[in-house]
């Protein structure tokens, strides 16, 4: 019998062999035991850390040394043994055991024509899942997903992808024109998907950006780069026609139907171009520095209209295609810019859907009278902190889908006459097109940071998780929509020379990047009961938003000694968490709410008088005031509201509480 160098404890163990176990321990590190045998006698044994695990559950030994690691703590995994080491293999997302949660809807900020609360299709569900080691903020959401087909190679910093018929008695289309800062290439697919790199297609300049490239009537390809507009022959690949500005002015923007391309002039010149029998300038138009040009967009012939987007005042202008005289003129929203527009037909029998992509993150769409070209029933969503870029995703039948990028790309289609917004699993995606090729019908082709793939869009929603490892068990979440930030209350299990010792923390999130942003510490043996989020006076009569936290102590102490604390945290315009006050307290603090401005927390405390204690706590000018209420006092009813993580909250407290109370379950 030997002593183990480390105290520990250990949960599960499986046979690999006759002289090799794979042992877990409490704290998720997983060992070999290898037994030295002499003959059928066990002379000696060694034992190895190979790696760390989700706490184990159970082991269950497949083959060829992999181990299936079964955790009820955390993700399931499997792991294959290497020399001294291990590698984890696959893993099994679990979200269990959820001790807290809160519902988020990023697309019900801003409140315009939403008729239900979570009818953006935005709404999320995050949990504080997991215990310890394995604890984590997991978003869970339903969502559509992707299906690789196959990744083209790594590529970085591609700009736009345009998909593009060789042939233009072709069904399919057969090319992918993938366009850079500096340069563009293009890629031929053949009939059973196999793909080359070409270095010439049909006349296009390959030397520089490509703004927008696209079959066109007449088997015609269009190409407009920053310093010229070309239409190219497909049969011959001659150039037929060509358009330069003026004065080197450069292009900066292009939208094309099958009549008319519509291209924005070093943001501050509109130029309307006839591509019916080569190319033809139909009208012009200058604005001064106080009118420049965010964004443009030209509606499928036979529309007669074009959309602009610009910097000041937040507009977006309806214009007549042939005269670029305002027909109707919006204001978007307060404070942000239109960086990209779309009209799209996504319902049937349905007017046309106008897509606005702020600078913000926000969405906002309209209703276009094709009569009359107003703009009605403006609705928003925030899909996240920067502009989304369209791409509209043939749906069959004239309609559409749309496909937005940014930090959380969303497939947007219509259903039952509402608009809907699904999370897509293409996180990383910075554009996107419709390839329908011959090998890969149906597919779109996505750029991300770090490579170029083809995909295939799933016809459903499906739940998708989203996680945050924060290796601490997450007991308590509050979510502040104004500081788009999650409060999590969180416990710490480390053993140190032996002796288990706890640590509890509040920590700030990001609820768009998803990462922590800063970390307070509370008190050696003090752990977190309950978090809230609230508006409290900030000593000038104005409301600000506060984190309020709610502490027990784990051992008991001398009478003399506080047994728990109520803190008030602010958030600074860094995004730090900064102490504003605090109070002792003669009880653990297990659950925290508002009444008419004031702080209510329900105190664990055994009263030798057979009452209970309710303090009533007002955070203001820096201090806090208390006052007692004896259990016989009736108050008055508590609204459940979503600044209180807590469930449910008494009118009255139970007159047996009592200090033997555990604070921690087996699991928290």
């Amino acid at each position: 019998m030997q002593p183990l160098e480390e105290a520990t404890i250990f949960v599960a163990w499986e046979r690999v062999d006759s002289q090799r176990f794979v042992l877990a321990d409490d704290y998720g590190r997983l060992y070999l035991l290898m037994l030295v045998m002499d003959g059928s006698t066990v002379q000696d044994w060694k034992l190895d850390i190979i790696g760390q695990t989700s706490r184990a559950s159970v082991l269950i030994y497949l083959d060829a040394g992999q181990i299936f690691v079964g955790s009820h703590q955390g993700d399931s995994q499997v792991i294959r043994i290497t020399e001294k080491s291990m590698e984890i293999i696959q893993t099994f997302a679990n979200i269990a055991p959820i001790l807290d949660f809160t519902i988020m809807d990023m697309g019900n900020r801003s409140g315009e024509g939403q008729s239900n609360e979570y009818s953006s299709g935005q709404a999320r569900i995050v949990t504080g899942s997991g215990a310890y080691q394995d604890g984590s903020l997991r978003s869970v959401r339903s969502g559509v997903g992707l299906e690789d087909l196959g990744v083209l190679g790594e590529m970085e910093h591609i700009s736009n992808l345009f998909s593009l018929k060789s042939n233009p008695s072709s069904e399919y289309v057969d090319t992918l024109l993938v366009t850079f800062v500096n340069e563009s290439r293009v890629f031929r697919f053949d009939s059973d998907g196999e793909v080359e790199e070409v270095e010439e297609f049909k006349g296009m300049i390959l030397s520089e950006n490509t703004l927008l490239a696209a079959n066109i009537p007449q088997a015609r390809l269009l190409q407009v780069t920053s310093s010229r507009v070309q239409v190219t022959d497909l049969d011959s690949g001659m150039v037929s026609s060509e358009w330069t500005p003026s004065n080197n002015q450069a292009i900066t923007a292009a939208s094309a139907n099958d009549s008319n391309i519509f291209i924005s002039l070093g943001g501050v010149g509109l130029v309307v171009l006839d591509i019916n029998d080569g190319i033809k300038m139909v009208t012009g138009k200058v604005y001064g520095v106080e009118s420049q040009v965010a964004c443009i967009a030209l509606p499928p012939a036979p529309e007669t209209i074009c959309f602009v987007g610009f910097w000041q005042n937040s507009a977006v202008s309806v214009l007549d295609l042939m005269t670029l005289k305002s027909i109707n003129t919006v204001t978007v929203a307060d404070g942000s810019v239109p960086r990209s527009l779309l009209l799209t037909k996504i319902f049937e029998n349905k007017p046309p859907t106008l897509f606005i992509a702020m600078a913000d993150g926000n969405v906002v769409t309209f209703a276009m009278d094709p009569q009359t070209h107003e703009l009605s029933g403006k609705k928003s969503i925030v899909l996240g902190t920067q502009q989304a870029t369209f791409r509209a995703l043939p749906r069959g039948d004239g309609l559409f889908n749309v496909l937005a990028t940014c930090e959380h790309p969303s497939l947007i289609y219509g259903s039952e006459g509402r608009i809907i917004y699904s999370a897509v699993t293409a996180e990383k995606a910075t554009s996107v097109c419709s390839f329908d090729s011959e090998s890969y019908p149906g597919a779109i082709a996505i750029a991300t940071s770090e490579d170029l793939r083809i995909a295939l869009v799933d016809a459903e929603r499906t739940t998708h998780v989203q996680t945050l490892l924060v290796n601490e068990t997450v007991r308590r979440i509050a979510y502040s929509p104004s500081l788009k930030a999650f409060g999590m209350g969180t416990i710490k299990r480390i053993l140190k020379g032996g002796v288990e010792i706890m640590q509890s923390h509040f920590k700030l999130a990001d609820e768009i990047l998803f990462k922590e942003l800063d970390t307070y510490p509370l008190n050696e043996d003090e752990l977190v009961e309950s978090v809230m989020r609230c508006e409290l006076d900030d000593g000038t009569g104005s409301l600000a938003e506060r984190f309020v936290v709610g502490t027990a102590y784990l051992e008991d102490e001398p009478a003399a000694a506080e047994r728990g604390r109520i803190i008030i945290l602010e958030v600074t315009e860094d995004r730090m968490l900064k102490l504003v006050t605090e109070l002792s307290l003669k009880g653990g603090c297990r659950c925290l709410a508002m009444v008419e401005g004031k702080i209510v927390a329900a105190l664990i405390k055994t009263v030798s008088s057979a009452f209970s204690i309710t303090k009533i706590k007002h955070a203001c000018n820096n201090h806090i005031r208390s006052s007692y209420i004896p259990s016989n006092t009736q108050l008055p009813a508590l609204q459940a509201s979503p600044s209180v993580s807590a469930s449910a909250h008494p009118q009255r407290l139970s007159t047996s509480l009592s200090t033997a109370t555990p604070l921690l379950s087996p699991i928290l």
